[in-house]
């Protein structure tokens, strides 16, 4: 050790098994070994880290981090601890307060956020009337949305959840669809559907949805009411037109919450017409009770290499 190099010791607790802490095979510790240039030496229940003061201090936080997720019940794993690792390198966020918030449990399983933009979505849902989640596929847009309005139901802080999307690949062409009218906009709420039926028994959401309390339907249904007492999402915002998007908004009623998603980069509009969510952006900035909030690459929570084929078509929008 050089004078400029610190050694720190952490002693695991023992009702910490090291195979939870450090990983099958030391995938776990392999992975924080390759994150930063210090020396780790593991011996029985105690780690030993080396290097310079800042970066020692980091990894000595990270393990302090990743005992206190293990005492909360979360399971490590190489995609957890990857994250953990950009939220102490960015101090965008403690990683106890991301995967700690579990936002919905449903049979005995947790939605939580998984990035610190997905941290910041959920928390400006909480505190505000009107969200704009603004992201590519795989960020959570929809899903945390989803848990937050369930989690409002169960607790009778609101009376409705209604899910709505434009149909818009259907353009004006539904009628020449067979079938009754919800068969033929069924399969644009199907995602909805989904997305409702991993958080709430197929039978008690399809009773509900028989007595209105929840109501999934196409946002044309939306123009001419008033939704009070009510949790809406509006989904695949950016297939607005500016004239949908006000009639949207303008229907939010006392005691409601709405959360608008969207992805910029996949507009089905014609080309040349505008986007209702890219209008919404500008016109209501600086509006109390609404928030807008940009989730990224880094906020894909699928297969990593769903990060790098969003993040490469980004560079590639931008170099045209």
């Amino acid at each position: 050790m050089t004078a400029s190099s610190a050694e720190v010791k952490i002693l695991v607790p023992g009702r910490h098994a090291m195979v939870a802490l450090l990983g099958q095979r030391d995938e776990l510790l392999k992975l924080i070994e390759s994150a930063f240039s210090t020396s780790i030496l593991v011996r029985g229940n105690e780690i030993t880290i080396g290097g310079e003061p800042e970066e020692t201090d980091r990894v000595v936080f990270l393990f302090e981090e990743l005992i206190d997720l293990l005492d909360s019940g979360h399971e490590l794993s190489l995609e957890s601890l990857g994250q953990t690792i950009e939220m102490l390198r960015t101090e965008e966020a403690r990683p106890k307060d991301v995967f700690g918030d579990a936002v919905l449990v449903h049979r005995g399983k947790a939605v939580r956020p998984k990035t610190a933009g997905q941290k910041r979505y959920v928390d400006a849902i909480r505190r505000s009337t009107i969200v704009f989640a603004v992201g590519p596929a795989g960020t959570g847009k929809t899903y945390l949305a989803m848990a937050l309005a369930v989690k409002a139901l169960q607790s009778k802080e609101v009376a409705r959840l209604i899910l709505t999307r434009p149909a818009v690949e259907a353009g004006e062409k539904l009628g020449f669809l067979p079938g009754t009218l919800y068969e033929k906009i069924d399969p644009y709420m199907r995602p909805l559907y989904d997305a409702l039926y991993d958080m709430m028994e197929p039978e008690h959401s399809s009773r509900l949805m028989e007595r209105g309390t929840i109501e999934v339907s196409p946002l044309a249904f939306m123009r001419g009411r008033t939704l009070n007492n009510s949790f809406i999402i509006l989904d695949e915002a950016q297939n607005t037109t500016p004239e949908q998007m006000k009639m949207f908004l303008t229907r939010l009623g006392f005691g409601s919450k709405v959360v608008v998603t969207g992805d910029v980069t996949q507009i089905d509009l014609p080309s040349g017409q505008f986007s209702g969510l890219n209008a919404a952006r500008e016109i209501l900035t600086g509006i109390s009770g609404i928030e807008v909030v940009f989730l990224t690459a880094k906020d894909v929570v699928r297969h990593k290499i769903v990060q790098e084929i969003v993040e490469a078509y980004r560079r590639f929008d931008e170099s045209r």
